[in-house]
Order: C-alpha cells, then structure tokens, then sequence
C-alpha cells in the first residue's frame, strides 16, 4: 500500500513511527515541521480501521484549521482505495450544525481543532466510545495558543484503553508532563535535521528602521523576485496596514489574520497557492499550520518575539530539496535579537545592503499576476473532482488546452480554478454558458 502511494522510500519519521504504531505501542516522535509526520500515523490508523463499523475510531488533535484540512487531504489521499471511508474535519470557524450532523451518520476518522471538539464533547455530539486511536498533531504548538486546558479535559473522555501517539517539533516539559499521566510506556523518537533533511536557506537580514521599513520592503521585493512570498507581521493591525500600502502600489497580494472567517481564509489560501497572488501578508496565529508548496521567499517584517518562531516562519520554505530564501528587517535597536537568532540557529544571517532608495522602479511582475482565479459554486459534497473541472474548460466545449489551466482545488462547497491571466476572461465565459458534470454552477472571478 505504501509503495502503491509514492512512499517507495518512506522519512526518516515515518521509519521510526510506523512498526511501533502498527504494532500498537503509544508513542511520542519529535521532527521538524515537513518531515512527514502526516503519512507516519495516518498510514497506522488506516491500517486498523473497520470499514464496516461506521463510529468514530480515530481522532486527531491539530492546533490550527488549516492543518487540519490539510491532514484531511492527506488522509483522504492515503486512504483512496477504503471504499467509503469517511473523514471529518471539526473546526471552529464554521457552524457546527453541519458536523453534528456528519457524525450522527456515520464517521470513522475525525480530525479537529481542540475548541470546537471539545465543545461537541461537552455537548454530547460525539460518541468516544469506539476511539482506539488518539493523535496529537503538532503538540507544543497547540500548548503555546493556550490549549491545553482543552487537551486535557479531552484526553479525559477517550477511553483509556486508546493508543496515543504525540508528534511535536519540540518536547517541552509541558509535554513530558503530559506523556507521563496519560501515555503508557511511549516509544520516544526523536529525528534531527540531516544535510539531507535540513531546509536548504539562505537567510539575510537589512537594516531598516520603523520609519523607512514599507520602502524597504519594496526595494527587497524588487531585489529577491519570487512567485511566492509570505510576509510576517507580528500584529494584526500591521498586516492590515501593509496590505492597504501593497494595494496603493498596485502588488498584487492578500491578507490573512484572525479576524477572517473560514470561507474568506480558504479563498484567500486558494488564491495564494494557485499565483493569483504572489504575496501573502500574515500574523503567526493566522499562518499557524499552513503548508505552502514551493514557496521561494518569505520576510520577516518584524523579528519575531522568539528565534523559535523565527525557524518556525522561515522553514516554510526550502523544502523537499528545494532552496529558499528568507529576509529579515531589523531596526538599530534589534542587534540583539538578531545575534539570539544567530546562537539559536547556528546560522550567521548575511548582512546586506540595499541600493539607493527608488533606484529601481517597481517590476511589472510585482503589480501583476500571471493567474486568475475563477470560483464555482459547487465542490467535494457535489461530487466534482479536479477532472471534471479541467475536462469543462478543455474539452470541445472549452476548447483551452491544460497547459493554460493552473491549479484546481476542491473545498466542500467551493472550488477555485486558476487560470492563465490572458486567458481567463475566456474560460469563465466557456464555464458560464456551458455545464460540469451535465450541471449548471454559478461562475464567478475571484479577487
């Protein structure tokens, strides 16, 4: 089955874990964030689940909903060939009607924010009883948001005679603490970074002080041009400020933070990950969990509070053999959290200097985007796939040919095409007056 999935060689985590879950021992693994921890517990969990018993038998814990639709992706993508499996997201965020209602008929898998699963616990929405397996994904980030009361009166609920696996990028005390009441005899795995593993980064920081850090900013735009960039603030109301600057000068970019309702969150990240805009200006919070592919560059344009939360920004790219880079802006004042940085990681950032201020004019790629996003307004509930999308725009009806159509995401109720910007005003006319799946959608450019 592993291999079946393009798992021919499996990470060092997913080597570690698999045997020991398999084998049903508790466990407690430690590996840096992209080193596959999804695949190394949910390929366990599909092992032992009984499709015939449509309850609930397995519950993973994540700090943030989009890590949580991620990993039920994922799942979903692992468990292909379970013919009527059934996987839940539970997340805050959305009405909790709709998933009250899933799980009275019928889930075998759920995976959810600890607020929202608590709140169906306490209101007895969710029966426990048949949980053998309990995950907890990303657990010292789900303790540094404030969690762990949740966590805790959850572990309560679960039967006692579950397995219990934590994944964590770090082991704090609080999390020892936590294996200690309620892990019986964990195998403890930890993985360190190899030169194979290790994100390969190049990492630079300019100086920049409050006054001149927006024009900075663009001056490194200019200097470090990529496709996919996320900028980290570390308040909401400088992401705000940012975004409003980014649109006065015509960059393409969005904004995520927590004010952002999930349906406004998963347009935005669709917009993102598809090049229909190349910047993404986010908080920690609101970025907790999200797993961009092939992201080129990300900024900080202010330091953050911790080195950890640095590593934790910058990782996000570099991944899977792929180089990145990432930028820092630090006032006279910051020296010395630069040098912490520095200690923490091991790393010497590259000081930098940048040329005159507007030497250069803003590229034409900055203010423009090479994609456009169409959305539909039907998705996974009605049954549409990635095929039935594509085949509408490039078969006789649509007439586009598939190198001009960019990636397509399914969500529950939405899904969001991007298309070559040249183009695009073509293919939503083509979708608008034609059918998917022999139905008609409401057709709509996203921005």
């Amino acid at each position: 089955m592993v291999q079946e999935l393009g798992y021919e060689k499996l990470t060092p985590i997913q080597a570690e874990s698999i045997p020991h879950l398999l084998a049903g021992k508790d466990l407690v693994g430690q590996a840096k964030t992209g080193s596959g921890k999804t695949a190394a517990f949910a390929l366990p969990i599909l092992h032992k689940i009984n499709m015939k018993n449509q309850r609930l038998q397995a519950m993973i814990l994540c700090p943030a909903r989009e890590l949580a639709a991620q990993v039920v992706t994922e799942i979903r993508k692992l468990g292909r060939r379970h013919d009527g499996l059934q996987v839940l997201t539970i997340t805050g965020g959305v009405p909790s009607r709709p998933q009250t209602i899933a799980l009275e008929s019928g889930v075998h898998i759920v995976v959810g924010t600890p607020g929202r699963v608590l709140d169906l616990i306490q209101r007895n929405r969710m029966d426990l009883s048949q949980i053998k397996t309990l995950v907890l994904d990303e657990a010292d980030k789900m303790f540094e948001m404030g969690f762990e009361d949740e966590i805790k009166a959850i572990l309560k609920e679960i039967p006692r005679t579950r397995q219990t696996a934590f994944f964590s990028a770090t082991f704090p005390e609080s999390i020892q603490m936590l294996s200690n009441k309620h892990q019986k005899n964990p195998i403890m795995i930890s993985i360190e970074d190899t030169k194979e593993t290790a994100p390969q980064i190049e990492q630079f920081v300019y100086s920049a002080e409050p006054a001149d850090k927006i024009s900075t900013l663009l001056r490194v735009l200019q200097q470090h041009p990529s496709n996919s960039t996320i900028v980290f603030c570390n308040m909401k109301l400088d992401v705000n400020e940012l975004a409003k600057i980014l649109a006065e000068e015509n960059i393409s970019s969005a904004c995520i933070h927590g004010d952002l309702d999930q349906r406004e969150r998963d347009r935005v990240m669709a917009m993102f990950r598809n090049g229909s805009h190349r910047i993404l200006i986010a908080t920690d919070v609101a970025a907790r969990g999200l797993d961009i592919e092939n992201l080129e560059l990300v900024i900080n344009f202010d330091l953050p509070q911790h080195p950890d939360i640095y590593v934790h920004r910058i990782g996000r790219t570099g991944r899977a053999g792929r180089t990145g880079v990432a930028v820092s802006l630090a006032t006279a004042q910051e020296t010395m959290r630069v040098v912490e940085i520095e200690k923490f990681t091991g790393v010497k950032l590259e000081r930098r200097i940048l040329g005159f201020k507007n030497q250069h004019g803003l590229s034409k790629d900055l203010r423009e985007s090479t994609m456009k996003t169409i959305s539909i307004s039907g998705g996974r509930k009605d049954k549409l796939r990635p095929g039935d999308i594509l085949g509408a725009l490039t078969g006789e009806a649509g007439g586009l040919s598939a190198s001009d159509v960019g990636k397509i995401e399914i969500q529950d109720r939405f899904s969001y095409v991007a298309i070559s910007a040249s183009l695009a005003d073509a293919a939503f006319e083509r979708l608008r007056q034609g059918r998917i799946k022999g139905k008609k959608f409401q057709i709509k450019f996203m921005k």
